[in-house]
């Protein structure tokens, strides 16, 4: 059954908008994704909405019609609501007419089996949603693995993060860890393991990248820490030959996946 409301006060959108907060998603382990693009992906990749807002004003397009249907078969709420709800959920002033609430997906590394893809991608401290959900999209249409999350690292399932990767949130396993956890799990990569380093020798281009490939990617600010880089087996830069000495990370990361996918 689908249900109006008009209200701000009603307690599932005051509960949906608490989503924008970190603390809430981890405790609700859910997220937002915004727009009916990112909602039809979910779908396509098998991942229904717990909850469906629409506007009222919103085109019954047959897309729309077929998120309402699957949310509902999947026992999701569906909720007609007004254009000012849309903009207090999504904190714009020219909100998307289609919003939905879905249950986060985490992986562990024992969950991922390293030799199930040639190349995996992992990130450590990685601060910035934007770099992040444009690395996960870049991932995806590579056809790589996954993306491993090491330490402290921006939240994937924010807004900012979600709404970057344009769907591909749903399309590969998103692995999170400690720094110790992914130390302890290095026997398993029996490939390469290539991280960059300023002060590496070798370009990314000559690196020996043995299936499985692990690409090692650092801290926006700092690079990969000593720890994490000590158990690479080879260590790469990408040659800057302008006067700019270094690379956004989601545009490094980007070369090194295609780097390693395409030997």
């Amino acid at each position: 059954m689908i249900k109006e409301i008009t209200s701000l006060t009603n307690q599932t959108i005051k509960d949906i908008r608490a989503l924008h907060m970190r603390k809430t998603r981890e405790e609700t382990q859910q997220f937002l994704a915004e727009g009916l693009k990112i909602i039809i992906d979910a779908l396509d990749q098998g991942f229904s909405p717990q909850i469906l807002v629409y506007g009222k004003d919103a085109d019954r397009h047959p897309l729309l019609t077929r998120a309402i249907d699957q949310t509902l078969k999947a026992r999701g709420q569906v909720l007609e609501v007004t254009r000012e709800i849309l903009e207090k959920i999504s904190r714009k002033d020219n909100p998307q007419m289609v919003i939905a609430v879905f249950a986060q997906q985490i992986k562990t590394l024992s969950d991922i089996n390293p030799k199930d893809n040639d190349v995996w991608v992992a990130l450590e401290q990685v601060r910035d949603p934007g770099n992040l959900g444009t690395i996960i999209r870049t991932a995806d249409a590579a056809g790589i693995g996954g993306v491993i999350l090491i330490g402290d690292c921006v939240d994937p399932f924010s807004v900012e993060t979600v709404r970057a990767t344009m769907g591909s949130i749903f399309a590969l396993p998103i692995v999170k860890c400690t720094q110790a956890e992914f130390i302890a799990d290095r026997a398993r990569w029996t490939g390469s393991i290539v991280g960059t380093l300023l002060t590496a020798t070798h370009d990314h281009r000559s690196a020996p990248y043995q299936r499985p490939t692990l690409i090692l990617m650092g801290t926006e600010q700092s690079g990969l820490s000593p720890e994490v880089a000590a158990i690479c087996d080879t260590h790469v830069k990408i040659p800057m030959r302008g006067r700019a000495d270094s690379l956004n990370l989601s545009v490094a990361t980007g070369i090194m996946i295609y780097a390693a996918t395409e030997v």
